[in-house]
């Protein structure tokens, strides 16, 4: 089993660098999408992704169960999450133990046997945030990154649509 964590900025072609390595695994690709569209922004954003993947996708739409949705969805195509860093934030909005969490996620990669590609953001590459939520989440999303990169197989890091290959 491979697992692949893509990283980068904002709009760098994380999601469409991740869709290309998931489809090229056997089987049916499985899109575990993290947000949730609470506003209109956000519906059009994951629009967006829905029309640029097409139809050939099976779908979960998982804000928070991550691990036990990677578990059910085991034995099968490729599963691509987009992305960590939501996930980490909707853990950190519902007072989760996002380290507890994160942990388990790490702990239980190596037991599985589909492919799995993880699209996350690399948020520390700016100013210091300004207040103590940001600087929080800032800080959460880096120890989660190093956790996943630690346990991963390979790791790219997308800059203008390029992938560079860190491990």
């Amino acid at each position: 089993m491979a697992v692949i964590l893509i990283t980068g900025g904002a709009r760098s072609g994380k999601s469409k660098r991740a869709e290309t390595r998931a489809r090229a695994f056997p089987g049916q690709p499985v899109y575990v999408a993290t947000a949730e569209a609470l506003d209109a922004e956000m519906k059009a954003r994951i629009a967006g992704h829905r029309a640029r993947r097409g139809t050939d996708w099976i779908e979960r739409e998982v804000p928070l169960d991550l691990v036990p949705t990677l578990v059910a969805s085991d034995g099968g195509g490729a599963r691509l999450v987009d992305c960590l860093t939501l996930w980490l934030s909707n853990l950190m909005h519902a007072g989760r133990d996002w380290e507890r969490e994160v942990s388990e996620l790490a702990a239980t990669l190596p037991r599985l046997k589909s492919p799995l590609v993880f699209v996350t953001n690399e948020v520390s590459l700016g100013i210091v945030p300004d207040n103590a939520l940001a600087r929080s989440f800032r800080d959460a999303a880096g120890m989660m990154n190093q956790i996943i990169a630690a346990v991963a197989d390979e790791v790219e890091f997308v800059v203008a649509g390029l992938p560079m290959k860190l491990k």
